[in-house]
């Protein structure tokens, strides 16, 4: 990778981070797409909870979620990141797995703030028809917690500014990345 791609691929790098870390940050929200054995692409909202090894993310979600279904049936994913003030879009591809390592999970769930380990204890599996959102009823015991990890192997940079847009793409071979820079 030149000096030139190496530079942009430290930013987005960074950006992950502090979208892991920071509340604030416009990374914090990423959209994730599926596509299960049903051929249509899902999107929804998840929550970039950390970013491991440089370039793998991780978010949480109820074991028996839709999506985690789709992951099972088609473990490529998409997500797609936007920092409005920096005008910066991150494209990702990569292979997803729940993760199974029950001292991770533990240790996952016992830094979950509490008001929040509610959304992993309903009894009702996630999208159930409800009469009313004050109906949702909630384990006293146990939880349906899990964690998602994504690797990376295809990102896309892109940069509006001026006087040239940026565009990157970044190929994971081997664990080594490669950059070619694209027409924006």
């Amino acid at each position: 990778m030149d000096s030139i791609a190496t530079t942009f691929f430290e930013e987005l790098k960074d950006e992950l981070q502090k979208g892991a870390r920071e509340k604030g940050h416009p990374f914090r929200f990423v959209v994730l797409a599926t596509v299960g054995l049903e051929k249509v692409a899902r999107l929804r909202t998840v929550v970039l909870r950390k970013v491991y090894n440089g370039l793998d993310l991780v978010f949480y979600t109820d074991n028996r979620s839709k999506k985690l279904l789709h992951i099972k049936e088609n473990n490529r994913v998409s997500l797609l990141f936007y920092h409005p003030k920096k005008m910066l879009q991150i494209r990702m591809e990569g292979l997803a797995r729940a993760t199974t390592d029950k001292t991770n999970l533990e240790k996952q769930w016992g830094d979950i703030h509490s008001d929040s380990k509610k959304e992993y204890k309903t009894s009702a599996v996630p999208g159930s028809r409800i009469s009313n959102p004050d109906s949702v009823e909630y384990l006293d015991t146990g939880n349906h917690f899990c964690m998602v990890e994504i690797e990376a192997f295809k990102i896309e940079y892109l940069k509006l500014k001026r006087p040239n847009h940026v565009r990157v793409q970044f190929s994971k071979t081997d664990n080594s990345w490669q950059s070619e820079f694209l027409v924006p």
